[in-house]
């Protein structure tokens, strides 16, 4: 049976992952084999599901006894950081729980995840929709062999609940489920069976069952091998995610392309970006006389010490607010919503390759006309988010018709003189940076109208914009087709591992 043997995966934490993932049908498998000679009764026969009080939120108050809701267990541990109370009555002693309890979500998304409490917590009271595991008669079980009843139930609810909108469980339903229940002997094999592969440290014995235990040790290993496959892949996704930020970094570096001699300054037929930028200044200063902008703040000169790394001779460094007309943001508060009307869309609509316009909200025609008055975005222009998780994720504008954003900043510029492209390449590739900084003291992340101008930029010629772009757009499609492939080779390794584990488990089925 290979006891003993240690694990071929990468360290003991994946191989006891893997154990945590799978047990629940590593129980069921148990409790099919267990079923060839002892019968299977409903678990009600020895344990009742106890569900909990509804309390009333109006009555809670600032001290008291915890309630324990669905949200307060998580690991399988009570978490008291924002838990409810309630003033204590006998009333309320049958709802009531003790070290060592364990308990189970009933409903929503983390339908039969299960918490144990944990010794020296206090006194706690158990709410609704949250069921606790009463044994009828304590001296058929060891302690321990009901928290893997727990895990085996946890498994079936869990195929059970799958793809449904809101799932639900009641008490009723979970005791109808039929169990074997060993001797007490064979209980404590068990036990010791299942503690034991999970630390990888298998006696070269048979604990409760030889083939059974074999079985599952086999099942056990190919998940940890198919476990570690999938952490490799997970590996190679974040190499994909280096390599896309290394060809950027080559890229606003000046080091991606060859340098053109036509692009620099003592070539008359060249035009180097100090040319650029002096164009875009004369186009800015015609808007002003003509009224279509206003006058921008002079923006502070970019000292030494905020050139980051050194650019070709034939760049310039400049901020973000030199190269655009005009910078501004989005609604600042949110809008009614309605089936119809203008587009309006969120920063959860902002992606790094598009706009979501499948998923945008609509806005009546007063609320919209305020903004479009201000922004007046247009086809090519880019969007940054720049309020919450999403801070700095930039997407080009492409479509032609009217629309609203929120929490989004629009970047204006003349785009015969900046590639869209190119600034967006620029913010993906310094996005998470930008984040970090401005998540610096657990703030809610602002990307502010002052730090957007104020970004610095290095900015090439234009022809090498266009070389630089155009290199870009075929890395980034080699990138795509990598990411693409790792990401099926995980789909299949985890289709397979899931097949093994249905196989298993078939003969309960029938």
């Amino acid at each position: 049976m290979g006891r003993g043997r240690k694990p071929l995966v990468n360290s003991l934490n994946d191989w006891q992952s893997v154990f945590y993932n799978s047990v629940g049908s590593y129980v069921q498998m148990i409790n099919l084999e267990l079923a060839r000679t002892v019968h299977s009764e409903p678990l009600s026969k020895h344990i009742r599901i106890a569900g909990g009080f509804a309390f009333k939120s109006s009555n809670y108050v600032s001290e008291g006894i915890p309630v324990i809701r669905i949200s307060d267990f998580n690991d399988e541990k009570i978490i008291l950081e924002n838990v409810k109370y309630y003033k204590e009555s006998d009333d309320l002693k049958k709802y009531e729980l003790s070290t060592g309890d364990i308990v189970i979500a009933l409903t929503g998304g983390t339908i039969a995840k299960l918490g144990i409490v944990q010794e020296g917590i206090g006194k706690l009271y158990l709410n609704q929709r949250v069921g606790k595991f009463e044994v009828l008669n304590p001296n058929e079980f060891e302690t321990e062999y009901v928290y893997w009843i727990a895990r085996s139930v946890q498994s079936i609810i869990k195929d059970l609940a799958w793809g449904a909108a809101i799932p639900n469980v009641s008490p009723k339903d979970i005791e109808k489920l039929e169990f074997p229940i060993p001797d007490r002997n064979t209980q404590k094999g068990i036990i010791s069976f299942l503690n034991d592969l999970k630390d990888n440290s298998l006696e070269d014995k048979t604990y409760f069952h030889y083939e059974i235990e074999n079985n599952i040790v086999s099942m056990h290993q190919n998940q940890a091998n198919g476990g570690a496959i999938t952490t490799e892949l997970t590996h190679q996704l974040d190499l994909v995610k280096q390599l896309r930020q290394a060809f950027l970094r080559e890229a606003m570096q000046g080091k991606l392309v060859p340098q053109d001699p036509n692009d620099l300054p003592d070539r008359q037929a060249g035009e180097p970006a100090s040319v650029l930028l002096e164009k875009i200044n004369a186009e800015k200063e015609r808007l002003i006389k003509e009224k279509k902008i206003k006058k921008q703040k002079p923006l502070p000169p970019i000292t030494e010490d905020e050139i980051p790394f050194e650019i070709p001779e034939n760049w310039v460094w400049c901020r973000l607010g030199e190269i655009c007309f005009k910078i501004t943001d989005g609604f600042h508060n949110t809008p009614p919503k309605v089936s119809e009307g203008f587009p309006y869309i969120a920063a959860t609509h902002v992606k790094t390759d598009s706009i979501d316009w499948d998923n945008c909200h609509y806005v009546a025609e007063k609320y919209h006309r305020e903004l479009h008055n201000k922004a007046y975005p247009a086809k090519g222009e880019l969007l940054v988010v720049n309020i919450g998780a999403g801070c700095g994720t930039p997407a080009i504008i492409d479509v032609d018709f009217e629309f609203s954003f929120k929490n989004t900043a629009i970047l204006k510029f003349n785009q015969e003189l900046i590639l869209n492209k190119l600034l967006n390449f620029y913010f993906i590739w310094k996005r998470d940076e930008i984040y970090a900084e401005l998540t610096k003291g657990g703030l809610q992340p602002f990307l502010s109208l002052t730090i957007l101008n104020n970004i610095n930029i290095p900015l090439p010629p234009l022809s090498e914009q266009q070389r630089i772009v155009a290199k870009l757009d075929e890395l980034m499609v080699y990138c795509d087709e990598l990411e693409a492939s790792i990401k099926e080779s995980q789909q299949q390794n985890e289709l397979l591992l899931q097949q093994v584990l249905r196989e298993a488990l078939e003969p309960a089925t029938k």
